[in-house]
């Protein structure tokens, strides 16, 4: 069904994505050990580190949205049964949710068009092309979308997928 392919693309992107988290890492530890070990302060490390770290942080959000991961405020359907629960949270993805992805979605494509026209780069002492992390915003907003899409139809389909937070 639609979900399952829409969750196994954001469980894909999501444990791809948490490599990165590797990788900044060793970053970081390199670029520490080379400042106070050796007095020799990498010139790179810092913005490699600072988009590695933006990458990873915009592209979880399909990811984190699929295992429920996201920030709640469960006062109102917390003290709910879960069939009365679970038609509350699916009205709040029309009025909140898509209406927000989308015009992420949208602001975010216009901002990654407009960086690679520009061929945008930072401002440091490396200068590292900025539109790479533009565009992965304008995807992570795809995949946000339709990871949204797809617990949507769990909420409204009744799907034992959706309520494995339940228990």
């Amino acid at each position: 069904m639609l979900f399952r392919f829409i969750d196994g693309i954001n469980e894909v992107v999501g444990r791809v994505i948490c490599v990165i988290a590797i990788i900044f890492a060793g970053i970081i530890i390199y670029d520490v050990i080379m400042r106070y070990a050796f007095n020799a302060p990498t010139r790179w490390a810092f913005d490699v580190s600072k988009q590695m770290f933006g990458f990873y942080f915009v592209l979880l959000g399909g990811y984190a949205l699929r295992y429920q991961a996201h920030v709640k405020v469960d006062l109102i359907t917390g003290a709910l049964r879960p069939t009365p629960r679970r038609w509350i949270e699916a009205a709040g993805y029309p009025i909140f949710f898509f209406p927000f992805a989308w015009v992420f979605f949208t602001r975010s494509w216009e901002f990654a068009q407009r960086s690679w026209a520009q061929g945008e780069t930072t401002y440091g002492s490396v200068q590292l092309p900025v539109y790479p992390l533009k565009i992965a915003m304008c995807v992570a907003a795809g995949l946000l979308l339709l990871q949204g899409i797809s617990e949507f139809l769990k909420l409204v389909l009744n799907r034992e997928e959706y309520n494995r937070h339940d228990a």
